[in-house]
């Protein structure tokens, strides 16, 4: 069954536009409620990012929430991993995050997580929107439910962060240049490196409501980037807005991400002989990564796009590493979900045990060129692309031409109303030639 409001990654959309409305936001939380907590007392935890309109939207879930009986938890601005961990710890039946990731300001977004910190199953999103159909009914007075705000929220994480490095192993001496994107990591964060022992300088860590991944953060990783080379540091490290994707900078201030990562991890593990099964990517994963792992004899697969694909393959194979070139890594021996400060302190943890710089560390792998055009589309694109016989023919077309040497992957995105264009070969002209083309094709047949 197709869901109306849920996506690949829970709700998203423009603030103040249908449903991510204050009013909509009130009747989601009375759903919530209802579905996700019952008659159980043991509270929803809320977290939100730094948007400004996560104000407006907390009130309003807290007050749906408290008219279908559930208790409330409220966090303040904390990453979306931070929430799906102290669901867990705080014994809460339930998770909510408000945050849009990595979007601009003017977009907010839900995501849900389970008891166990997890992202829910369909059947549950579904049972939420079957529930928002229905008349908004408040409990009886005597059973609303009452909202507390967690004080030391913030201090149980950073410790919770800590704890994934082994006992004993410190980031003394490493100098670091931290990119915050303004967003829900700006206090937790550098606290975790610093008390760590790193040297920490610290940008995008001033959020006024509206600056969250402006020129900043995982999507724009340039400021970091030069902050590394001018400052001389051993390495950079940038967030994204809600906390859960991390991309870094070597010392000459050159960008590794999410593959890079699953190659550094997987590759430093098994050197050192603590590395077993194999490791989980997505179809946008680069080719170079899947023969870097094969010559080192770690089985690879890949599924859809979206951590929960991802998570369900690294259970069915008993395995504990994967993730998205977008640096949304998987680690279920460190933490349940996707977490950009555990996954930047895994990678900072290899360079320490090993003695080598970032650089060294990712010398193994050589990554093919890969070129990703977003192509606006109408709403009713993702049905009209597997219709289309020109984009078909133009993508057999396109195949043809790479020779085998290559890959052509088309797909919509789970958050916003784009097609995503992506070649990868051998010939980095070749590859931007050829997805120009395709995407001239897509943006004629598709265009909104």
């Amino acid at each position: 069954m197709n869901r109306k409001y849920f996506g690949t990654d829970g709700i998203r959309g423009r603030v103040g536009e249908d449903p991510i409305t204050a009013d909509w936001m009130l009747r989601l939380g009375r759903a919530a409620g209802i579905v996700l907590a019952g008659n159980d007392k043991r509270g929803v935890v809320i977290g939100k990012d730094t948007r400004i309109s996560g104000y407006m939207f907390e009130s309003a879930l807290e007050a749906g929430l408290a008219a279908a009986g559930a208790n409330v938890l409220l966090l303040g601005p904390m990453p979306t991993p931070a929430v799906a961990y102290l669901t867990r710890t705080l014994y809460a039946c339930a998770g909510i995050v408000i945050s849009a990731s990595h979007n601009a300001f003017e977009d907010n977004g839900i995501k849900f997580s389970s008891a166990d910190g997890e992202k829910l199953p369909a059947d549950v999103e579904h049972a939420i929107e079957d529930e928002l159909e229905k008349p908004f009914v408040t409990v009886d007075s005597a059973h609303m439910g009452k909202a507390t705000r967690v004080d030391d929220a913030a201090g149980r994480y950073i410790e919770f962060c800590k704890g994934t490095m082994p006992f004993g192993t410190l980031l003394s001496g490493l100098r670091i240049v931290l990119d915050c994107a303004n967003g829900s990591g700006y206090r937790v964060a550098p606290a975790v490196l610093r008390e760590l022992g790193a040297r920490v300088h610290v940008i995008g860590n001033k959020p006024n409501g509206m600056n969250i991944n402006d020129r900043c953060g995982s999507t724009k990783p340039e400021a970091m980037r030069k902050e590394v080379i001018r400052r001389g540091a051993d390495v950079g490290i940038a967030l994204d807005g809600d906390g859960d994707r991390v991309v870094m900078a070597d010392h000459k201030g050159q960008l590794l991400d999410g593959d890079d990562f699953l190659y550094v991890i997987a590759s430093s593990r098994k050197a050192e002989g603590t590395f077993d099964g194999g490791v989980v990517g997505t179809v946008m994963s680069n080719f170079g990564l899947e023969l870097a792992l094969a010559d080192l004899g770690i089985p690879f697969i890949r599924t859809a796009v979206g951590d929960r694909h991802i998570h369900r393959a690294l259970i069915e194979k008993g395995w504990m590493l994967g993730g998205e070139t977008s640096g949304h890594l998987l680690s279920l021996d460190r933490t349940s979900t996707g977490d950009g400060i555990v996954s930047a302190l895994q990678v900072l943890e290899m360079m320490v045990h090993s003695g080598k710089t970032l650089y060294e560390l990712g010398q193994g792998m050589e990554k093919f060129p890969q070129i990703m055009i977003n192509v606006p589309v109408a709403t009713d694109a993702q049905e009209r692309l597997s219709r289309s016989e020109h984009i078909s023919d133009s993508v057999k077309q396109v195949e043809a031409e790479l020779n085998g040497r290559g890959r052509v992957i088309l797909r919509p995105s789970g958050t916003e109303p784009v097609i995503r264009v992506t070649l990868e070969g051998m010939d980095q002209e070749q590859v931007e030639e050829l997805a120009n083309q395709l995407a001239d094709v897509v943006r004629t047949e598709l265009g909104g």
